[in-house]
């Protein structure tokens, strides 16, 4: 048993145990998986998972605490109270994000067989200061995280696609690839008369590429 306290002020108990978790039934679905910003994942079946953005929504009350932690002198009795409020907004912020997290990736792991999501150069945009906050919100590392090691509890497989994988570009029913697709672009029409939703058809593809990673 090991007793901590993190720096928000909270006590956490952490019990050790040796368990042997019992594999899922299989199950005939898989899955791919888009990451985003707008929607926290997209899916091959066209669900869309929201991105709660749990940051954005308490960073009024985050900015406020860094401000009067900021005006308290250095070894004052008051700001070690002031650090002490700016931890327990972090604290709200990364549990509600994890909750969220586990959420999706247990329903992801319990659904599907196989579940193929595209690998992002995750520490080349956080270098981009526009995007930066925004992914380190959503968290996709840690998404991948858990849904890798759900899936070895659960006798369940996740499979990353290279992340030099054109998923945006290529057409899901024909296989013709776009020249160029910005950001900007979310939806498309392929010279096979196929309207594509850019996330939903970048799953698919993801999905389709899956199996050949493994």
């Amino acid at each position: 048993m090991t007793v901590s306290r993190d720096a928000a002020g909270r006590w956490f108990v952490s019990l050790l145990v040796e368990e042997k978790i019992a594999p899922l039934p299989p199950v005939g679905r898989n899955v791919g998986v888009d990451v985003g910003i707008t929607a926290l994942a997209t899916l091959s079946t066209g669900e869309k998972v929201v991105n709660p953005r749990y940051e954005r929504r308490d960073r009024r009350k985050l900015s406020k605490a860094q401000r009067a932690l900021s005006r308290k002198a250095k070894g004052a009795n008051n700001r070690a109270e002031a650090r002490l409020r700016v931890a327990r907004v972090y604290a709200r912020i990364a549990g509600r994000r994890r909750d969220h997290l586990h959420k999706v990736t247990t329903r992801l792991v319990r659904e599907n067989q196989v579940i193929a999501l595209e690998d992002p150069t995750v520490r080349n945009m956080l270098k981009n200061r526009s995007p930066a906050r925004a992914v380190s919100d959503a968290s996709w590392r840690d998404l991948r995280g858990m849904l890798e090691y759900k899936a070895a509890w659960y006798g369940r497989t996740v499979v990353a696609v290279d992340r030099w994988f054109p998923s945006s570009r290529l057409c899901s029913v024909c296989g013709a690839s776009q020249e160029m697709m910005p950001l900007n672009i979310r939806e498309w029409v392929c010279p096979c008369g196929v309207v594509h939703h850019r996330d939903v058809n970048a799953a698919r593809n993801v999905l389709a590429a899956g199996p050949a990673e493994s």
